[in-house]
């Protein structure tokens, strides 16, 4: 007779089950960077400025996704740095640009309108996303790197020693 070793149950995983969905998952959990509504923006910047794994990765996801989606009609994005401010906090520019207009009305009060000419209830407490400057500088890709500076280093000028 053939004796087997007793036969161990195979694990069972614990936690939750993986999901089928992990991207959108983790784009839904809570407020994160640059994720809006249906657009995830990488500032290039970062990304070029990331360790040389982590770029050899994402270049390699990006080919594929790009393979993947290269075939559809795909528009010119712009991106604009923006944030959300008071409605009551902006000047002539920045109303224009969210499409507001402001006026007196016979009672001397400030009326803030859409370009529709709806009157927009509360603007001390009502907030719309309006352009900025982009706070993330185009040099802080070197920021993120464990190596010195690549480059050459900066002319000095000798004569005036």
């Amino acid at each position: 007779m053939t004796m087997y070793p007793r036969e161990q149950p195979i694990p069972r995983p614990t936690g939750a089950p993986a999901s089928s969905t992990p991207l959108r998952d983790y784009f839904a959990s809570g407020p994160l960077p640059a994720v809006v509504d249906g657009y995830a923006v990488l500032p290039r910047s970062l990304a070029e400025g990331m360790p040389l794994g982590w770029q050899q990765q994402m270049a390699h996801l990006m080919a594929e996704f790009h393979q993947a989606f290269g075939h559809l009609s795909w528009p010119v994005y712009r991106v604009v740095p923006s944030r959300y401010e008071v409605i009551a906090d902006l000047d002539e520019e920045q109303l224009a640009e969210v499409g507001c207009i402001v006026e007196i009305d016979g009672d001397g009060e400030l009326v803030y309108r859409e370009r529709s000419g709806k009157r927009i209830a509360d603007p001390e407490h009502t907030k719309v996303l309006v352009s900025c400057l982009d706070p993330i500088p185009r040099e802080h890709a070197a920021d993120l790197q464990d190596t010195p500076p690549r480059g050459f280093p900066a002319p000095q000028n000798w004569s005036s020693r």
